[in-house]
């Protein structure tokens, strides 16, 4: 674990210094990958996979939504340190699509019943770029992106709230 924060926070220091700028024009940095918010969609699964939303600004606050199949139910939100805010967002910056498109991931080969993740990034200004993507979606790539979204609800702070609970009487799905 201590290996992946590593990484994540380098590849944070390094997304951060591609913004530095020596005069001249500085909108540079705010309309930066590097200064979005990060929002992370879990949609329902054939089982009792948790639904729910989860939101990272750079500042490193979090907001979470708990919808279905989760320990907590409702909206919560907590504060990780600024500059692992920045990381964790930094470490999806390769799946990101082109600015202000909406994008799916590949597959090379799919399984059905699995859960759809959305992730918007929103710049500043209102820009959102969209990445669909359905963890049954199968290719060495979508493998990676999948081992990186679940380890975000404990990178992010919120992995006992997004745990799976299953309740008497709530159906699947």
């Amino acid at each position: 674990m201590r290996i992946i924060h590593t990484l994540i926070c380098g590849t944070a220091l390094l997304a951060a210094s591609g913004c530095a700028t020596t005069g001249g024009d500085r909108s540079v940095a705010a309309t930066s990958p590097v200064a979005e918010t990060l929002e992370i969609a879990v949609g329902p699964c054939f089982g009792f996979c948790p639904v729910y939303r989860a939101s990272i600004d750079p500042a490193g606050k979090v907001h979470f939504e708990g919808e279905r199949h989760t320990a907590l139910l409702g909206a919560r939100d907590t504060q990780i340190a600024p500059g692992h805010g920045a990381a964790v967002i930094a470490s999806l910056a390769s799946y990101r699509p082109a600015t202000g498109t909406t994008a799916q991931t590949q597959c090379e080969q799919q399984i059905s019943d699995q859960q759809h993740y959305t992730l918007s990034w929103t710049a500043p200004d209102g820009t959102r770029t969209v990445l669909e993507h359905d963890k049954g979606c199968r290719s060495p790539r979508n493998e990676a992106l999948n081992a990186l979204i679940g380890a975000l609800p404990e990178q992010i702070g919120i992995g006992a709230w997004a745990k799976q609970t299953t309740r008497p009487g709530v159906s699947r799905g």
